[in-house]
């Protein structure tokens, strides 16, 4: 089973046993990632998700069989895994944490990688790269960047 990392549980809420989540989802990802009766893996451990929001920047779970803050806290400060098979996104979506394993190659034939991909803003991202020893920040856009999901690599036009 391939897993994809979500984002870290950073805190508890309330006394009912909701977790807050972390994480650098869009939108739409979402409500594919957090849906009603689908599971989490942190520990390796499947979760099934009874209950979903969204409060203020962070996901709100509550977890099958956890009724209570006491149940839960040692739930705290793990990652959040998604199982990749459980996972339908549309159009070719990438999940962020899929992104970072991909190779980076410019339009004029530089290599790099990843570093990080960072919101900042609703909905727009940059991608932190790293070529040639240098950090460059680079729009997540289509008019910057191209992905080739098949070649796991992302092309890049830099300015």
């Amino acid at each position: 089973m391939t897993k994809l990392y979500i984002g870290k549980i950073v805190n508890t809420h309330g006394i009912k046993g909701e977790l807050r989540i972390k994480d650098n989802l869009t939108t739409k990802q979402k409500e594919e990632i957090f849906k009603i009766g689908s599971n989490l893996i942190i520990d390796d451990k499947a979760y099934k998700i009874t209950s979903y929001r969204v409060h203020k920047d962070y996901d709100m779970v509550i977890f099958d069989g956890f009724n209570n803050i006491n149940e839960v806290l040692f739930l705290k400060g793990k990652n959040v895994y998604k199982s990749k098979d459980e996972i339908n996104l549309n159009n070719g979506d990438i999940l962020d944490s899929e992104l970072i394993t991909y190779k980076v190659k410019t339009t004029d034939e530089k290599e790099g990688s990843i570093l990080d991909v960072e919101e900042t803003g609703n909905n727009y991202k940059i991608l932190r790269l790293l070529i040639d020893n240098n950090e460059v920040l680079v729009p997540y856009h289509k008019d910057f960047v191209k992905i080739d999901s098949n070649k796991k690599e992302v092309i890049v036009k830099l300015l």
